[in-house]
């Protein structure tokens, strides 16, 4: 179980917010040398693979060892669903066109009980949940869980879906909103899906503890299922979200940082609860384990897929549509795809990414380096390999609209970097 803290220390005129996920080291935090920037206040001198990272513009810094899993990317409410809203974002409708139309029904009983599974206990809770889950969203991973769900169901004669199915949806988003609650606060984002925040609204203490609830009233559904294969599978993504959140800290600014770890760290953050997800759904139908591998491979193959393109949005897409400043993760030091490659044509870029940015317009500068030099090519190309993979992983499947369906999800996240 993840359990996140924070904690305020006053340095000069720099606050440091430290973020404690159950950690038992008695790591100081006496001594800091600080080095003032134009932009932020951070250590030049703490770079990659240290266990004190610092993060510019918010000072925020976390304190995390981790290892890497050797091998791991050779495979192991009312009204209309908002998970419809998803057709409003492509610029191709025929792509999209009933994409979730054949689980509708499914994804409006979801939206039903999301709030009332929460819990009532306490009233500034259930407020905060309300907050998050009222701002709507695709309902995308419930909706993989239905469409996988029910493509697996028919192999094995099951006419409906079962208590489990159902159940294991609502857990798979309460563990994904508990997750954006906990990014707000990491992020410092005050806005989501054009709505406060919980921690704009309530404060941070609020947030962290309303993400801390949902995890926890989660593990409670999913240790009810009595699946000890599906309790296994699932309790190792909310391992996996701390996991991504200390990788993506220990190498903020790190011009070495590898294509494998950049993906290691995407399957932590986004691909590893889809991926639980989609074989989730396929061991509930009862269908033999090779069916279930694949359709944690095509969640895995998707999850990456989605992670590179909206990795590229953050460059190819204005402010407006971003809802935040374009290359907002370079500003960070957090180094993706598009980053990568490009580092691997123009050395310059290197030089401006160790400065930190503390010179005016060297961000804008190095945003147009990665646009000119092949680096968003390179990852569309990356983003493509993994759709590929992914559609391969459907191919145990019977044909069928649910099929269809997960095809065209693979095919709608490539029609946003079109």
């Amino acid at each position: 179980m993840m359990s996140m803290t924070c904690h305020s220390f006053e340095l000069g005129r720099t606050r440091l917010d430290f973020i404690a996920c159950g950690c038992t080291s008695n790591t100081s935090f006496d001594h800091f040398p600080v080095r003032n920037c134009a932009k932020g206040v951070l250590n030049k001198g703490f770079k990659a693979r240290k266990l004190l990272c610092c993060r510019r513009e918010i000072g925020r810094c976390g304190v995390f060892s981790t290892k890497t899993p050797e091998g791991f990317l050779s495979g192991i409410a009312n009204g209309p669903p908002p998970v419809l809203d998803v057709m409003k974002e492509s610029t191709s409708p025929s792509v999209l066109s009933n994409m979730f139309d054949v689980v509708a029904e499914d994804l409006q009983t979801l939206n039903k009980n999301l709030q009332s599974i929460v819990g009532a206990e306490n009233p500034v809770l259930m407020s905060a949940a309300e907050q998050i889950f009222g701002a709507g969203g695709k309902r995308m991973r419930p909706a993989l869980v239905f469409l996988v769900s029910r493509a697996t169901a028919g192999i094995v004669g099951l006419k409906e879906l079962t208590k489990e199915h159902r159940r294991l949806a609502e857990i798979i988003e309460m563990i994904h909103t508990a997750s954006l609650i906990h990014d707000d606060v990491l992020d410092e984002s005050d806005m989501r899906r054009g709505k406060a925040t919980v921690h704009q609204l309530y404060g941070t203490r609020v947030a962290v503890l309303a993400g801390d609830f949902m995890f926890a009233q989660s593990s409670w559904y999913l240790a009810n299922l009595e699946n000890l294969e599906v309790i296994k599978l699932i309790s190792q993504v909310i391992k996996d979200f701390a996991s991504g959140e200390i990788k993506q800290a220990s190498s903020l600014f790190d011009c070495d940082v590898e294509l494998e770890e950049y993906l290691i760290k995407s399957y932590y953050k986004t691909a590893s609860l889809i991926a639980a997800s989609t074989k989730g759904a396929a061991i509930f139908s009862g269908v033999h384990s090779d069916i279930s591998e694949q359709m944690y491979q095509y969640g895995k193959n998707l999850g990456l897929s989605f992670q590179v393109v909206d990795d590229i949005l953050d460059f190819t897409q204005s402010a407006e549509q971003l809802g935040k400043p374009a290359g907002s993760d370079l500003a960070k030091g957090n180094l993706t795809a598009p980053v990568i490659f490009a580092l691997e044509k123009e050395t310059k870029l290197r030089d401006i990414i160790d400065s930190e940015f503390c010179e005016t317009g060297s961000l804008e500068e190095a945003i147009d380096i990665v646009k000119n030099c092949g680096g968003i090519d390179r990852a569309r190309d990356l983003a493509r390999e993994k759709a590929d993979e992914a559609v391969k992983n459907l191919e145990c499947l019977p044909p069928s609209s649910f099929r269809l369906a997960l095809e065209q999800m693979v095919n709608y996240n490539l029609e946003r970097i079109k």
